[in-house]
């Protein structure tokens, strides 16, 4: 079923050139990707949705194609907008095309081919379910070997697998396709993974924002307005200035339409100097990753021992083995014997092995020592059998849970352990942040993870009373309400700020103005408290779409409502770095040239992570590898590969200049 989106220009029926971009997806990554690619890349979009209800959120009334319809409708108006003030690229908003939207239940061939697949230059797969977008990719690339594929799995292991197995099927395809086009020929991304750093970010002030690829590891450091007289560390480069209020809870968090006292990607030097008390985002450090380290476990049980007993089967046995040493130890002192025998004739009591002490020159305190022994001794039999019962993992069930400690204080409450709030729990306890989870499903996809890594965790409806109580709510730092249901996670945030007004809560909500108005009135109910909202298609939908670009995405750190890139980028094609300086390539507000890699073009490897550090100081060593201090006026040449940060729209700006030569 075709239809249009109101109130956009007419649309082909068909599209009748090459070079489209093709998306399909059932829930609000799909939309905003279609959003993300015609309004800022200025792309032609073929957007394929399922017919009907929105099945996955039976509250709302709308449907598929009316809920689009009302997402490019917001966009559109506010990029004619900022177009009108800023004296807008008209290749950006006039130039472009409107969406062209196709109704079908399943991406079958047939779809596939009704919606240009064999024709455009991209497709993303960004379904909800990892097997549709598996089988949809298999049969687009048969449709079209050389169609650059996006595709969102949650699973990381299998989509290595499949871009692999992809990757293959073009070369095989396609014999000639040089290695920078088969490396972007197919991509695997997870909202989940893209989305999780920011979202437990938002538990921490000041908190480091990391960047990994694959080997690659970026830091980012939110850092506070150095005081009067102090001057800021730079770091490697200022990459954000924070709105001027975001030293306030009452204040509003910035977006694209914030203006001046918005936040700034990529400010230059006059501008960071200038801007007094407000926060920044630096740039602290570039090294390569080392093997992904498995979170920790709460409270610190990472020994062998801690995975095969429980920390009460192990004080209990530490209680015993101390009952012993001090009945040995009275012993020598009561009975002036040596201490090995003495500690032999414990061991003996202890079993219930020992000759009663009923001779004669037997002194009473041995008689006393002897019935003390027993005694411990009737303690240790319970003690070996739980022992065996759990070396054998009979009492380790799905009531293993752990419940949250009386001490704890200072803690996360994290509502919802889906495919978001899962990830979210392994980025909190890499970072050794105590959580406590609270989840209704007893069989949630993340209650395994949380029970071995002995995560307190509370089963119940947030919703009902006592529940947000057991997860000692009164003495937690933060609420991460991260279930799939947006009034669950209001009321949940209500509720948690009625019993601790200044707790900082950060709330997954799915409709943007709905967003703006809870925030909003958070934020004037409680105007010294911390209120932050975020979208995960929102956070997501830059790194899908920069991947349909055929650019190689690093990855994404959000600042407040906006998203700063990281990506690798040939210099040949690009005339706004092409034969200019580092310093002259700066463009504040659109990218900055970060590291350059120096290896020599026929040397590269086409994963530009796996490079390694340039070493100046090592002897011998040729000039390769990634060099992160480079010299302001070192000139770009067209043979050079650069990492890059970049806003959306310098991004987009410098693909379409690279589009429009290449046409030429």
């Amino acid at each position: 079923m075709l239809g249009s989106v109101s109130p956009l220009p007419q649309q082909p029926q068909r599209p009748s050139a090459t070079g489209h971009m093709v998306v399909c997806g059932d829930d609000a990554l799909a939309r905003r990707l279609a959003v993300e690619l015609r309004y800022v890349y200025g792309e032609r979009v073929t957007l394929l949705l399922p017919p009907g209800r929105d099945t996955s959120r039976p509250e709302l009334p709308l449907t598929q194609r009316a809920r689009a319809s009302a997402l490019f409708g917001r966009m559109s108006a506010a990029m004619n907008r900022n177009g009108t003030a800023a004296g807008g690229d008209s290749d950006t908003n006039a130039g472009v095309e409107a969406v062209r939207i196709i109704e079908a239940h399943e991406p079958s061939d047939d779809v596939l081919e009704e919606a240009g697949a064999d024709r455009a230059a991209a497709l993303a797969l960004v379904y909800d379910d990892d097997e549709r977008n598996i089988r949809a990719a298999l049969t687009a690339r048969r449709l079209n070997p050389r169609l650059r594929l996006v595709i969102r799995l949650y699973n990381r292991k299998l989509g290595q697998h499949l871009e692999t197995l992809l990757d293959q099927a073009a070369a095989v395809s396609m014999p000639g396709l040089d290695h920078a086009a088969l490396d972007a020929s197919t991509t695997v991304l997870s909202d989940a993974d893209t989305a999780a750093p920011a979202l437990a970010a938002t538990a921490l002030t000041g908190s480091s924002k990391v960047i990994q690829a694959e080997g690659l590891l970026l830091r980012a450091v939110e850092r506070t307005p150095p005081r009067h007289g102090e001057l800021a560390d730079p770091g490697l480069c200022t990459l954000a200035l924070l709105s001027s209020t975001s030293q306030d809870p009452a204040g509003a968090e910035g977006s694209d339409s914030s203006g001046d006292e918005g936040p700034q990607l990529l400010p230059d030097r006059a501008t960071v100097h200038a801007a007094t008390g407000r926060g920044t985002i630096v740039l602290e450090a570039i090294s390569q990753a080392g093997p992904d380290r498995a979170p920790t476990r709460m409270g610190g049980r990472g020994a062998p021992l801690g995975q095969v007993f429980s920390r009460r089967l192990r004080w209990s046995a530490l209680g015993v083995a101390a009952a012993v040493v001090a009945l040995a130890v009275a012993s020598v002192i009561t009975t002036g014997d040596s201490p090995l025998h003495a500690a032999y004739l414990t061991m003996l009591d202890l079993l219930a092995m020992g000759d009663p002490a009923v001779e004669d020159g037997d002194p009473a305190s041995r008689q006393v020592i002897q019935l003390l022994s027993g005694t411990a001794g009737l303690l240790l039999l319970p003690l070996l059998v739980a022992a065996v019962l759990e070396a054998f993992g009979s009492l380790r069930t799905a009531s293993a849970l752990r419940r949250p400690p009386r001490g704890l204080s200072g803690h996360v409450v994290l509502l919802g352990l889906g495919k978001i709030g899962t990830r979210v729990l392994v980025r909190l306890r890499e970072l050794d942040i105590p959580v406590v989870v609270v989840e209704e499903d007893p069989e949630a996809r993340g209650i395994p993870l949380a029970r071995s890594l002995h995560v307190p965790t509370v089963l119940g409806d947030v919703t009902q009373e006592g529940v947000l109580e057991a997860a000692k709510i009164r003495r937690a730092r933060a609420l991460l309400a991260l279930t799939s249901v947006d009034t669950t996670n209001l009321e949940a945030a209500l509720y948690a700020r009625s019993v601790k007004p200044d707790l900082r809560v950060a709330l997954r909500l799915f409709d943007d103005e709905f967003a703006t108005a809870v925030y909003r009135t958070l934020r004037t109910a409680h105007p010294h408290a911390l209120t932050r909202s975020r979208s995960v298609s929102h956070l997501a939908a830059p790194a899908f779409a920069v991947a349909m670009m055929g650019r190689q995405i690093l990855g994404a750190v959000p600042v407040e409502r906006k998203v700063l890139l990281f990506a690798a980028l040939e210099v040949a094609g690009h005339p706004q770095l092409e034969g200019r300086t580092v310093d002259q390539a700066f463009r504040a507000g659109a990218w900055r040239v970060l590291a350059l890699d120096a290896t020599p073009p026929g040397d590269r490897l086409p994963d530009l992570a796996a490079v390694p550090p340039f070493d100046p100081q090592a002897p011998g060593q040729a000039a390769s590898g990634l060099v992160w201090d480079l010299h302001p006026g070192y000139v770009l040449r067209a043979e050079d590969r650069v990492v890059i940060a970049a806003t959306r729209r310098g991004l987009a700006e410098l693909l379409r200049r690279q589009r429009s030569m290449i046409r030429r």
